[in-house]
C-alpha cells in the first residue's frame, strides 16, 4: 500500500510494530494530509530513524506535476503524470466572480454546512478524476475515447487534491470537491470510499463531506453503497442526459444494464439529509435530446424527486459531430422546466480555451459517434 493512502490507525499498525511511539502516527498522518508534505527528510519533528524508513516505505509524491494551464476566466487545468506514464487531469475551477451567476448561489445553498466560518477569500472548487481513461464509453465526453487504461489507487485521487492546493493563491479558499474528472467514481468504488475517508479525516484536509459531491452515469449498486457508508452526506450527481431508455443508450452504453426506470427507484431510495438534493446533469445536444418533447419527458420523469438540473450546452470535443443547441432552444428547455416545476440552471461554461470544460477531460484520440445496438459489457 502506498503510504499516502494509509489511515492513521494503519499508520499506527505500521509504526509500533517497528518500535515507534503511537503518536508518531498521527504526526505522519499530519504531515501528508494536513502540510502535503512527501519528503521524509522535511519532516522536521520526526527523529532521523523514522524519516528513514518513511523514505524506505516509498513516501513521495503519487503524481507528477507536468504542466498548468490558466484559462482566461481564472480556471486551471493540471496535467499530472501517472505511475507507468499516462495524464490525468484536475480542475481548479473559482466559484465567485464578477458577474457570478445563479449556478454559483445554487452551489452554494447546495452544500451549506453547518459548520462553515464565513470567510471573504475566493471560493474554489476542484474537480478531480479516478481513473486514467474511462470505460463507460459517453459518447459526448472525450475521457472515455481510448477506453480505460487503469483505475487510480486512492493516493492518486488524494495526491490531486494536496497538489491542487500548492496552486490556491492565499486569497483563495478550496471549498468543493466533486468527483466529476476522468472516470467512472463508483466503477471502483472501494478505492473512492478510501479517498473520500481521508479527505475527510479530520486529522488531515478535514473537509466535510457535504463539500463533497460524486458523479455517477448510474451504477446503481454503487450508488446504493454510497448512501449507505456516507448517510448520504456526501452528495451525488447523476449524468442522465436523456429521459428515455432508447436516446440514453444512445448516448450512454451503461444504460442497457442499468436502464432509466432502476435508476429512478435507487435515487428515490438514496438518503438526502434535509435541505440536499441530487443534481441531474444533462448535456443538451442539438438533434438529439434538447427537444420541448424531451423536456417535457424529464419533468414527468423527475416528478417528486428533490433534485436541481444542471443543463450543460455540448462543449466542443474533437471528432465528436455533437454540437449545441441554439441559444433560444436551450433557454426554452430551461423555461419549460421552470414552469413544470423542475428547479434547474444552465451552467456556465469554464476553461473550454484550455480543455478543461465539462466532457473535455482527455488526451485526443479518434473520433467518436453515437453509438446503436448493444454496448459490450
Amino acid at each position: 500500500m502506498h503510504p499516502v493512502a494509509r489511515t492513521p490507525d494503519e499508520w499506527r499498525e505500521l509504526l509500533t510494530a517497528v518500535s515507534e511511539r503511537p503518536f508518531r502516527a498521527a504526526q505522519v498522518f499530519r504531515w501528508i494530509h494536513q502540510r502535503g508534505v512527501m519528503d521524509p527528510s522535511a519532516m522536521t519533528d520526526l527523529g532521523r530513524g523514522l524519516r528513514e524508513r518513511l523514505g524506505e516505505l516509498g513516501l513521495s509524491d503519487p503524481l507528477t506535476v507536468r504542466e498548468v494551464r490558466r484559462s482566461r476566466d481564472g480556471t486551471r487545468k493540471l496535467l499530472l503524470e501517472v505511475r507507468g506514464g499516462g495524464l490525468v487531469e484536475c480542475v481548479l475551477i473559482p466559484m465567485s466572480r464578477p458577474g457570478a451567476d445563479e449556478e454559483d448561489a445554487d452551489a452554494a445553498a447546495a452544500s451549506l454546512d453547518p459548520d462553515d466560518v464565513p470567510n471573504s477569500r475566493e471560493r474554489v472548487t476542484l474537480c478531480i478524476s479516478t481513473q486514467h481513461g474511462c470505460a463507460m464509453g459517453c459518447v459526448f465526453c472525450a475521457s472515455g475515447r481510448a477506453g480505460l487504461q487503469r483505475g487510480l489507487g486512492p493516493e492518486e485521487i488524494v495526491a490531486q487534491v494536496l497538489i491542487a492546493k500548492r496552486y490556491l493563491t492565499p486569497e483563495e479558499d478550496l471549498r468543493n470537491l466533486v468527483f466529476m474528472g476522468m472516470g467512472e467514481p463508483l466503477q471502483h468504488y472501494e478505492v473512492t470510499r478510501r479517498a473520500i475517508e481521508l479527505i475527510t479525516h479530520p486529522d488531515g484536509l478535514g473537509m466535510s463531506p457535504r463539500r463533497i459531491t460524486v458523479s455517477s452515469v448510474g451504477l446503481v449498486g454503487g450508488i446504493r453503497r454510497l448512501g449507505e457508508d456516507f448517510a448520504g452526506k456526501v452528495g451525488l450527481a447523476i449524468s442522465l442526459h436523456a429521459p428515455d431508455n432508447e436516446t440514453r443508450s444512445r448516448l450512454i452504453p451503461i444504460n442497457e444494464r442499468y436502464p432509466v426506470e432502476e435508476l429512478m427507484r435507487a435515487l428515490r431510495a438514496y438518503p438526502l439529509p434535509r435541505r440536499r438534493r441530487i443534481t441531474i446533469e444533462y448535456t443538451l445536444i442539438d438533434g438529439v435530446n434538447a427537444s420541448l418533447d424531451h423536456a417535457r419527458r424529464l419533468a414527468i420523469l423527475l416528478r417528486g424527486l428533490r433534485v436541481k438540473v444542471n443543463l450543460i450546452p455540448m462543449n466542443p470535443v474533437e471528432g465528436a459531430g455533437l454540437t449545441a443547441p441554439p441559444a433560444a432552444a436551450v433557454a426554452a428547455f430551461r423555461a419549460h422546466l421552470h414552469a413544470a416545476g423542475v428547479s434547474c440552471f444552465v451552467r456556465v461554461r469554464r476553461g473550454d480555451d484550455v480543455d478543461a470544460a465539462c466532457g473535455q477531460l482527455a488526451l485526443k484520440g479518434e473520433p467518436i459517434r453515437l453509438r446503436r445496438g448493444r454496448p459490450a459489457d
